[in-house]
């Protein structure tokens, strides 16, 4: 897949907004590192555990990747790549 023509993180409304041509998808902080797809966190979500995700959670930084992005968040995690059809499918 394709990279997006555009990425905006508004950390003041807590969501990434991603541009795919015509389509823009708004994703919020909160669903993104709830959803994150670093395998501690994929690990524990295969075990039934549910992760609790502060509404306040923010995208703090965006590191490009090549395949996707390196978010990392204001709860200091950092681990997940987000590759872009995994992105697509959240929004």
């Amino acid at each position: 897949m394709n990279a997006p023509c555009a990425l905006r993180n508004r950390r003041e409304a807590g969501e990434l907004r991603v541009c795919w041509g015509e389509v823009e998808q708004v994703i919020s902080h909160a669903r993104l590192r709830g959803a994150c797809p670093c395998s501690q966190c994929r690990a524990g979500r295969l075990k039934g555990a549910i992760s609790l995700v502060r509404d306040d959670v923010r995208v703090e930084r965006i590191e490009a990747q090549g395949y996707g992005v390196q978010l990392v968040f204001s709860d200091g995690h950092e681990r997940g790549i987000y590759p872009w059809s995994y992105l697509r499918e959240l929004g």
